[in-house]
């Protein structure tokens, strides 16, 4: 009666989650010399595991004389819960030879699934399908979601299209691969087609719409969803769509979600609130994003790095530095992000020393090795600040090979300082060893060629971008006014309100031409016309029509918030600038790399996009 008194007790503390009850039962079983009876050790692994103790289940299958398929299975999954996926796969290594069961084949797989090592997953996926367990359906349908995490969506639908009795976990790991690889009209067919939908069918499909940047779409599902009342038990689709408004820059309905966030008494949750900073950076409302931050009782590494990095987007550098002193003093080590905006932030404000000092800490005191981009912000506070020779021996002292935007951002500084014959060198070196993608980088070498009056090549570098097919995508801006947005695009002329529109514009660049002496750049019109034509697209840029629709139609006073899908051309940067001034009006631009804060004729880039 002992061994099913015990195995009983034991299964009640895995259900619960208590492990220290299950260490007083395991001592028990131990006096009692039963610890060896295999039942009990085996619940015993999978109760370590279960409560969360994977070093106390490994220990106990280190120790057992006899091991059969539930132990491994037991160990194996513990493991995977404890995200130590490496450790399954390495302690299944040392097995001398045991041929794996279903479940043990489950677990190798969500091994290789949490891991993305698709090479090991399909080594598996081999021995699994000449196994004799190769039309067990539970395992497939972690092969499909270890495919569909892989982004090998064909090879995921052909083992789920093989699948006699199809789970929910299939269709969801199916439904999430579809969406996250922008395949919308499968991911949605395929949603339609699942028999019985519950809350993480339909978090799949949106969390995978806003992974792959359909916002909009994930927007519409979630619509759906809140239609077909479905219960909001799990906060993670919560998290999903505050991202959707975060990369849409979609404040109205960002407050919306929080709104709702409250009312379902989620707003405790640190990762909810997480994503709500986020948010409310990338909506330009860092005081909103400030006062998530300071309700929070318990905050992680990812709250006080969501806030630092939202200060240094928005050129709040001191900000950034006095809240990264305050989050070491609390004890919170800080991660490879937080480094990233603290650096940023030091180049908005010529802080050397400070990115020096932050960068050498990063390896010194947290042993985080930098990636790429940590040289590359490090490489953009040198240049801002006119280190060009130390930019450039960074960029040669990288243990990583410098790609076409690390030279782009040192041409760019050499263009900044002045420094002619330096930014003629990289440009050749730019134009001869790479074949830019960015069209921007086009523009930059054409500008430094003709700074240089070396003609020739200002029209090899633009023939090359005809020769390449490199294209802009099409310019638009949308503007956020009276809980509406509206959306411009570039050279868009049929705006009702088109005629108030070009009267406003006239009247700034007038006013522009007369206090400042305004000339447009055209430069950054790469298409072969005439000075006239090539003023009158400036002129239509799609950000001036959503700032000139702002000015008509906002509330007096009140900033105008803009989202670009393109980087702000230097020429609207200035024209821009002139308009805060002229207006008193302050001008918040989010564009494809980064944040402007237009007010008094000055933007908080410092000139530097």
């Amino acid at each position: 009666m002992l061994i099913p008194h015990y195995l009983h007790q034991l299964k009640l503390c895995a259900r619960n989650r208590t492990l220290t009850t299950a260490k007083s039962l395991h001592a028990q079983i131990v006096k009692l010399g039963i610890a060896q009876c295999s039942p009990l050790a085996n619940t015993l692994v999978n109760v370590y595991g279960k409560c969360g103790s994977a070093s106390h289940a490994l220990q106990l299958f280190d120790e057992m004389p006899q091991r059969d398929h539930i132990a491994w299975a037991s160990v194996l999954t513990a493991l995977n819960q404890a995200n130590l996926s490496g450790k399954t796969l390495s302690v299944f290594t040392s097995s001398n030879g045991l041929r794996p069961d279903d479940f043990v084949y489950s677990a190798l797989v969500k091994a290789c699934a949490n891991l993305g090592t698709i090479k090991h997953g399909k080594q598996v996926h081999g021995n699994f399908i000449v196994s004799e367990y190769s039309h067990d359906d539970v395992v497939k349908s972690s092969l499909v979601d270890m495919y569909a995490k892989c982004d090998l969506v064909d090879s995921a639908k052909a083992v789920f299209d093989s699948i006699r009795v199809k789970n929910t976990i299939s269709w969801t790991a199916m439904v999430s691969g579809f969406a996250k690889s922008g395949r919308k009209e499968e991911a949605l067919e395929l949603f339609r087609r699942i028999p019985v939908k519950n809350l993480y069918s339909w978090t799949a499909l949106i969390s995978g719409f806003v992974q792959s940047g359909k916002g909009l779409e994930a927007f519409s599902v979630f619509i759906e969803m809140r239609r077909e009342k479905v219960d909001i038990l799990d906060p993670l689709v919560l998290s999903s769509i505050v991202g959707a408004c975060a990369n849409l820059a979609a404040s109205i309905a960002g407050r919306q979600v929080h709104g709702l966030v409250i009312a379902l008494g989620f707003d405790s949750c640190v990762f909810i609130s997480n994503a709500l900073i986020d948010m409310y950076a990338k909506c330009s409302d860092v005081v909103a994003a400030k006062d998530i931050f300071s309700r929070m009782r318990h905050r992680d590494v990812v709250s006080w790095t969501s806030l630092i990095v939202g200060m240094a987007q928005h050129g709040q550098a001191e900000n950034a530095m006095a809240l990264y002193d305050d989050m070491v003093s609390h004890g919170v080590k800080p991660n490879e992000v937080t480094f990233v905006g603290l650096i940023y932030a030091c180049s908005h404000v010529g802080f050397v020393a400070k990115g020096r000092e932050l960068f050498q800490s990063m390896t010194k005191d947290y042993k985080i090795r930098p990636s790429l981009q940590h040289y590359t912000c490090l490489l953009d506070l040198l240049g801002r600040s006119g280190l060009l020779d130390e930019a450039e021996n960074l960029i040669h002292s990288m243990p990583f090979p410098p790609d076409e935007p690390t030279w782009a951002a040192l041409l760019s500084a050499c263009k900044r300082q002045g420094q002619g014959q330096m930014g003629v060198r990289i440009a050749d070196y730019l134009l001869s060893s790479f074949k830019p993608k960015d069209p921007s980088t086009y523009i930059l070498l054409s500008n430094i060629y003709a700074s240089a009056s070396l003609w020739g090549k200002v029209s090899e570098a633009r023939r090359k971008l005809g020769d390449m097919e490199v294209r802009k995508d099409p310019g638009y801006s949308s503007v956020e006014v009276r809980k509406e947005t509206e959306v411009f695009y570039a050279g868009e002329t049929s705006h009702p309100l088109k005629h108030e529109i070009f009267g406003l514009l006239k009247e700034f660049e007038e006013e522009m031409r007369r206090r400042k002496g305004y000339v447009p750049d055209t430069s950054w019109i790469l298409h072969d016309m005439d000075e006239q034509e090539k003023e009158k697209l400036l002129f239509w840029h799609s950000e001036r029509s959503a700032v000139a629709y702002g000015l008509l139609k906002a509330v007096q006073g009140t900033p105008i918030r803009i989202v670009k899908n393109l980087r702000v051309c230097g020429d609207c940067h200035v024209v821009l600038k002139h308009i805060s001034e002229i207006t008193e009006r302050e001008i918040i631009v989010r564009d494809a790399t980064r944040y402007h804060h237009f007010k008094g004729g000055k933007c908080s880039c410092n000139d530097f996009w």
